[in-house]
């Protein structure tokens, strides 16, 4: 029997049993979706709920994971006073300059030296060229007298036994600019000869060419400066042919 739209009565009912059986299938299959999906869900859910609560192997320094922050702390403070440690040990250490007051002009340095070993004996005069020191030496060799000097800074004067071979009271330098006294010579030197005296005095100004705190260095062109005092007690404790020893220590 032909349906209002030219359809059979039983295909319309077949058409309608396939659309339920259709909805019912497509009802299974959601229910399954919806039963998959919500198993998914929980599984997810117990894997968050797991990885909070569990507590996994340990796991060694060197595999890159950090320390927990508070040895990190630790470990950074460490390393940080090492590098101030480190710091402080690098720099230069502190050195307390000690500025000693300049010389008095006009005193002269004490001569202490005792008197060298193989500079002769008897009634002499002794002068080391190194010490620039001069010893008046008695004839039982007890020293009556030492004191500093300023000989050549050009070192002329070589070493040996010598004697005194004339005494001036008052001389003049080879190059007249300088007045000196208590003349005593004992080497005959190229150009001039070369003894002890005085500070000399230049001419120009009237004042002595050098100070008394200056004994000690070597200042002269040839000769032997002393202090007046000095000069005076070398002129008596000499005559012409006293012995002078001159050495190096």
């Amino acid at each position: 029997m032909a349906g209002r739209y030219g359809v059979s009565a039983r295909s319309a009912t077949r058409h309608s049993s396939r659309r339920r059986s259709r909805v019912r299938r497509r009802s299974r299959v959601h229910g399954v979706r919806v039963t998959v999906l919500s198993c998914s869900l929980a599984v997810t859910a117990g894997l968050f709920a797991l990885a909070g609560t569990a507590t996994g192997p340990d796991v060694p320094a060197s595999s890159g994971v950090l320390p927990p922050l508070s040895e990190r702390d630790g470990d950074d403070a460490s390393r940080g006073d090492a590098r101030v440690a480190s710091a402080k040990a690098a720099r230069p250490a502190m050195v307390k300059v000690v500025v000693q007051p300049p010389a008095d002009p006009d005193v002269k340095p004490v001569a202490t030296a005792p008197l060298p070993s193989g500079s002769g004996s008897g009634h002499r005069v002794v002068f080391d060229i190194t010490q620039q020191q001069v010893w008046l030496v008695d004839a039982d060799d007890t020293v009556v007298r030492t004191y500093y000097v300023s000989g050549s800074r050009y070192d002329q004067l070589p070493t040996g036994t010598f004697e005194v071979f004339s005494k001036s009271r008052d001389a003049v330098s080879w190059h007249g600019t300088e007045t000196m006294e208590y003349m005593v010579r004992f080497f005959r030197g190229q150009n001039s000869n070369i003894g002890f005296h005085d500070l000399p005095v230049a001419t120009a100004t009237g004042t002595e060419v050098q100070t008394l705190s200056q004994l000690g260095t070597p200042l002269s062109d040839g000769c032997i400066r002393q202090d007046l005092e000095d000069a005076v007690a070398l002129w008596e404790h000499t005559e012409v042919g006293t012995p002078v020893v001159v050495v190096r220590t």
